[in-house]
């Protein structure tokens, strides 16, 4: 490519679906691990993500932040390995429905929930929270894969939300959700990010007192 890529993240983070679609990309990449309420709020970080979150990437000059976000431009680096359906194609706009139904509805939704604020449906951009597990488990029931009949990053994000969703308790263990969720968590890109993240989290213990970025 010919331009340095660099990730920045905490292991314990969401970060850790950027590093799954890293790990399936194949692309060379230099990590930088921040800490939560230190380097992640530094002048030098800020500078990357105003926000003072992880994930971000910077490849060359362009920085790149929001998970959905960095999954697909990454997936369109690598046009080979077919994470993303062709530009044009029928399937890529259901490839990006799903890339932003989690982003936004469920993600809203899940994080509403769990602080005790969720909003009137008719004034929520996730309406109702019926709605929204109704639609995910539909998405995923009998199916292998969102978009055609092979891997892409929809199927990534969909299997990182619902496994980590489900591991912390805020979405039911239901058959559709873990059947999707393991079969895609057992891909060698997902249990090599896994298992560095892993590592890293060992030395990087996740502070009572911090807000998840």
């Amino acid at each position: 490519m010919g331009k340095t890529l660099t990730f920045y993240t905490n292991p314990q983070s969401r970060a850790r679906i950027t590093r799954w679609m890293l790990e399936e990309t194949g692309l060379p990449y230099e990590e930088v691990v921040l800490d939560f309420g230190t380097t992640m709020k530094s002048p030098e970080y800020l500078a990357v993500n105003p926000m003072g979150k992880v994930p971000a990437i910077r490849h060359g000059d362009l920085v790149v932040t929001e998970n959905a976000a960095i999954c697909a431009y990454l997936a369109d680096l690598v046009p080979e390995k077919g994470l993303a359906p062709p530009a044009g194609s029928p399937e890529r706009g259901a490839y990006y429905r799903w890339l932003f139904f989690l982003a936004g509805p469920v993600e809203s939704l899940l994080t509403a929930k769990e602080t005790g604020a969720l909003a009137d449906p008719l004034a929520a951009g996730y309406g109702s929270e019926a709605d929204v597990l109704r639609v995910l488990e539909q998405a995923v029931s009998g199916r292998q894969h969102l978009v055609g009949d092979r891997f892409t990053t929809a199927d990534l994000l969909m299997a990182a939300f619902l496994g980590y969703y489900m591991m912390v308790g805020m979405l039911e263990k239901k058959q559709a959700f873990t059947a999707f969720a393991q079969l895609h968590a057992a891909r060698p890109a997902a249990r090599a990010a896994e298992a560095r993240d892993n590592e890293l989290a060992a030395a990087h213990p996740f502070p009572l007192e911090a807000q998840e970025a």
